[in-house]
């Protein structure tokens, strides 16, 4: 049951980061999605961008914690550590 919750947290991380991002592209530019992400990725701020969306998830780590969810909120804790190997790597 350990690995299920640790998976599930995972993939909601991962969700809740791309949701972030989209987010901040939608509100904060002036671009739609496809458009913003070229236009971010060609000026190299697509790391900072996906940093920024995975600001979300700390929300998300408390929820967890609060529901005493500990092995879902490392998932998210592990979706936030991929994120930020692949800031590096983008």
């Amino acid at each position: 049951m350990n690995k299920k919750d640790i998976f599930l947290g995972f993939i909601i991380g991962i969700f809740t980061s791309l949701l972030g991002s989209y987010l901040f592209i939608a509100f904060f530019t002036k671009f739609d999605i496809l458009s913003g992400i070229q236009t971010i990725r060609e000026n190299g701020y697509l790391g900072k961008v996906i940093t920024i969306g995975t600001t979300p998830d700390l929300a998300v780590f408390a929820v967890l914690l609060k529901k005493d969810k500990e092995f879902m909120a490392g998932g998210v804790i592990l979706a936030v550590i991929t994120m930020a190997i692949s800031t590096l790597l983008v």
